[in-house]
């Protein structure tokens, strides 16, 4: 494996050189009690990835958020940045500004928190997302990212342009979603690992309106069976999908200009308190996210039920309506043959 030069780099490292052993890089680590401490407090699992990180066994987990902007960040990163939107895109991209992943409609209702937000050349919108869980991000999440983009673009321009404002000042907005493992709608199509999409009519009308998507498979790249192209596209969506320093040192190989982000991420291998504080803060959102989920699975579990109930109560009442209306009915037919026989009786007496 290649050995890379840590001393390239001038920022100043917490430790001369990273451990060999997991047993070591735990020493180390009880020389600071604070970050021992931090250390201990996460589960085992992360305690075990944190440790075969720091010994050189696996890279960084790049598709979780802290990790992700640790490397693409436009503040520090956007020649990243650019390039990766721009090999999914398929068009080249060039971001002229940073917004926040969350702002305030005219309202004072909260937007929809994205991952990063990029304002780029040509006044357009793009927003990367990396997803672990297919749950978290459906169709309608999606949807709803797309739509308030396009809505924040709108609220800015009028507001800049003021009496001047035509919708043509109006530019497309982009929604890049990067899915670690995702749902059963993407293991359909295994021949594809990007998708691209946007509104089309089906009679071809030629209108391009402003709302595009490209949808990013990561676990269907891993486990493509055919030719990958070696490309740009391809290139960025292996280092995402690295798992071991060794799988590095091959796709170094092929591209070598992923040699420098390879080096950082091994250059971090001596810098545990800044590691630790991306591990706390991605284990935290985890935390967040995971509880969000629990209760909008029990919000929908709930209405469901409630839902089967109504269902279950409305079928009740049609069946006891159709009892009654079957006794009516059966009274009723009584209650005429009664009518017959005495006018019958009545006839026989004269």
């Amino acid at each position: 494996m290649t050995n890379y030069n840590l001393q390239s780099y001038a920022s100043p490292v917490e430790w001369p050189a990273p451990p060999e052993t997991a047993e070591e890089a735990v020493q180390l680590l009880k020389k600071s009690p604070t970050l021992f401490t931090e250390y201990h407090a996460m589960d085992k699992q992360w305690r075990h990835r944190f440790l075969d990180f720091l010994t050189g066994k696996k890279s960084l987990p790049l598709t979780y958020d802290p990790f992700f902007k640790r490397i693409f960040h436009p503040d520090i990163h956007q020649d990243r940045l650019e390039s990766l939107i721009s090999s999914l895109l398929g068009v080249e991209v060039k971001i002229v500004g940073i917004l926040p992943n969350e702002d305030s409609m005219l309202s004072g209702e909260s937007f929809v928190v994205m991952d990063l937000l990029v304002q780029i050349s040509g006044g357009g919108l793009c927003a990367v997302e990396i997803q672990k869980q297919p749950y978290a991000f459906s169709e309608e999440r999606l949807s709803c990212y797309s739509a308030d983009l396009l809505m924040r673009q709108y609220t800015r321009v009028r507001g800049e342009r003021g009496k001047d404002f035509t919708y043509r000042d109006i530019k497309k907005v982009y929604v890049i979603v990067i899915y670690e493992k995702s749902s059963k709608a993407f293991s359909d199509c295994p021949d594809h690992y990007v998708h691209y999409g946007k509104t089309v009519f089906d009679t071809g009308l030629g209108m391009d309106l402003l709302q595009e998507y490209c949808l990013v498979s990561l676990d269907v790249f891993r486990n493509f069976q055919y030719h990958k192209p070696q490309n740009r596209q391809t290139a960025w969506l292996s280092l995402l999908a690295t798992e071991t320093l060794a799988d590095a040192d091959a796709w170094v190989q092929i591209y070598p200009w992923l040699e420098e982000i390879y080096q950082e991420i091994a250059m971090l291998r001596t810098k545990p308190r800044e590691v630790l504080g991306m591990y706390s803060e991605m284990i935290r959102t985890l935390d967040h996210n995971t509880l969000k989920f629990i209760v909008e699975e029990l919000q929908q579990k709930f209405e469901e039920e409630h839902t089967a109930r109504e269902a279950e109560r409305m079928e009740k009442e049609a069946a006891v309506k159709a009892v009654q209306t079957e006794r009516a009915e059966k009274e009723k037919v009584l209650a005429e043959n009664e009518e017959l026989k005495k006018r019958l009786a009545k006839w026989e007496g004269q």
